[in-house]
């Protein structure tokens, strides 16, 4: 079917082109003879009103009767000759057809049978089960520890010779995690987590299983690798409303070829969102490509908006003991710190980062993130000043 589809269509493209080479009928008078046959028929007119004298018009005549003869035999060259209509066609075809041809049995699939959906979702499900690991990934990631700080540095090595001596310490793998995704050693970082949860049973939540889920991408360059995935699964089956845990989800499915569930994954997502939450601006830099791959184009300001607290969470908020309200504020501000460490972000983030560890009173945080944010926007001044703001807010001293 398809070679006959295509062979049909090859003919009737060069039976458009070549009959522009089609030469004039016997029967049928050129163009030009016409208008010279209008010319003589002209001067008659004018030279029988007086409008030319006899010697002008018997000149004109005799031009243009010249020319008659001389289009005339041109004309009848053209219809006797139906060799030349001939050879344009064969020199059309030839190569059309010639080509064409070359460049398929190149670049085609001759004899490859037609994939029906369902089997072209099996093939990409196929290369996504075997796609490489979490080690293989991080292999191809450039270190990027963090070495400028030696008190850091100093506090990890001590931290980890406390916990080779105290392996079920839950509080020190907590801080563990902190510190070495601070140093910027993802690896060392997942791991920790990989053993707060062994120590957590079952008693691990949905956002411990996600803390690992993000540290392995992270560490991996952003590929969700199978072992990334696992601890996605993991987190999602715990909680299904788990907002980092759905945004990786997506994106691992956008990396496997599957963008139709991506899309669906994202778009669901925005709408049980609240504005702020750190997935929405990643989401939206790339929701609208994702769209289009998935086969529903949809722009930007047709996509939901993401909600704000609902009365019941208000009420709820209400009734927190001030131990909750902080940790839910602690939470929320390490979640930032995380972003912007990884992904960075506008200066209005980081001078409310700053702001946020000066309500908590953690200064020292605060320092640090308004020096790290002081080289980033070294070169912006209305920045620097948004963020000199912000640390005379968190009662950091100049």
């Amino acid at each position: 079917m398809f070679w006959t589809a295509a062979a049909l269509l090859l003919v009737a493209c060069v039976l458009v082109i070549a009959a522009a080479l089609r030469a004039v009928p016997a029967d049928r008078e050129a163009p030009d003879v016409a208008v010279y046959r209008d010319q003589l028929r002209e001067l008659e007119r004018d030279a029988a009103r007086g409008t030319l004298a006899p010697e002008e018009a018997e000149a004109a005549r005799t031009e243009v009767a010249r020319r008659l003869l001389a289009a005339d035999r041109s004309g009848g060259v053209a219809a006797k000759g139906p060799g030349n209509s001939v050879l344009g066609f064969a020199l059309i075809a030839v190569p059309v057809i010639g080509i064409a041809v070359a460049t398929y049995l190149s670049i085609g699939a001759p004899g490859y049978p037609d994939l029906p959906l369902a089997t072209r979702i099996a093939v990409v499900e196929e290369n996504r089960a075997a796609r490489p690991g979490q080690e293989v990934a991080e292999a191809e990631v450039p270190d990027r520890i963090d070495d400028s700080r030696p008190d850091l540095t100093r506090m990890a090595e001590q931290l980890r010779a406390v916990l080779a001596e105290r392996p079920d310490d839950l509080r020190g793998w907590r801080l563990a995690v902190q510190t070495e995704a601070g140093l910027g050693d993802l690896e060392a970082a997942w791991r920790a987590q990989v053993r707060v949860i062994e120590i957590l049973g079952d008693d691990a939540t949905s956002e411990d299983h996600a803390v690992l889920a993000e540290l392995m991408i992270r560490a991996a360059g952003g590929y969700v690798s199978p072992e990334a995935e696992r601890a996605l699964s993991r987190a999602l089956r715990a909680d299904a409303g788990n907002g980092m845990a759905r945004f990786y989800a997506g994106s691992m499915y956008a990396q496997g070829g599957r963008p139709d569930l991506a899309f669906t994954i994202w778009r669901r997502l925005i709408a049980d969102s609240r504005p702020g939450d750190p997935w929405l601006e990643p989401i939206y830099g790339q929701i609208e490509e994702i769209s289009q791959l998935a086969g529903d184009p949809t722009p930007l300001d047709q996509l939901p908006r993401p909600r704000g607290p609902s009365q019941a969470d208000i009420d709820a908020s209400g009734e927190m003991t001030l131990e909750d309200r902080m940790a839910m504020i602690e939470g929320m501000v390490e979640g930032l710190a995380l972003r912007l460490a990884d992904q960075g972000g506008p200066v209005t983030d980081w001078a409310r980062l700053i702001t946020a560890y000066g309500v908590l009173g953690r200064t020292d945080a605060a320092a640090a993130v308004y020096g790290e944010a002081k080289l980033v926007f070294a070169e912006d001044q209305s920045a620097l000043d948004r963020l000199a703001q912000a640390a005379d807010q968190a009662g950091l001293t100049p």
